[in-house]
């Protein structure tokens, strides 16, 4: 089975992160954390930094690993590395996707790609330690 390997960035901002909707492919019109493919002799960082600019026209920092999902679809396997970013200049072009949206964690709405949907679930749960641990 054919392996992918890809780099997500989970931008914040405020108390929201960014999500992009897919324009082709089999998950056209569906939501993703933003990023793609890692070119041979490109770290993680590097390839992330690489997407935003060619995608967005924005310049990021990373901040900090967040998680390995792998998720098996029918033709291929996945294997995305979420890193949470900022927006450090640059204002949001779009070149890949049909829209963004900023969201909160809370939103319920969303017609994700089934791989992100472990993103969202981690990100969420964060969230909620988070907050039980400041009562």
């Amino acid at each position: 089975m054919l392996v992918i390997e890809v780099v997500a960035a989970i931008l914040k901002q405020d108390d929201k992160v960014l999500i992009a909707e897919r324009n082709r492919g089999q998950f056209d019109g569906m939501f993703e954390f933003p990023g793609g493919k890692i070119e041979k002799n490109e770290t993680q960082e590097e390839a992330l930094k690489r997407e935003m600019l060619e995608e967005f026209e924005i310049e990021i920092k990373v901040s900090k690993f967040l998680m390995k999902v792998e998720h098996t679809y029918s033709d291929f396997k996945l294997i995305m590395n979420c890193y949470e970013c900022y927006i450090v200049s640059g204002e949001i072009q779009l070149h890949d996707h049909h829209s963004i949206r900023w969201i909160t964690l809370e939103q319920n709405d969303i017609n994700w790609v089934p791989a992100d949907i472990k993103v969202i679930e981690e990100l969420r749960r964060q969230n909620e330690n988070i907050i039980s641990n400041n009562k």
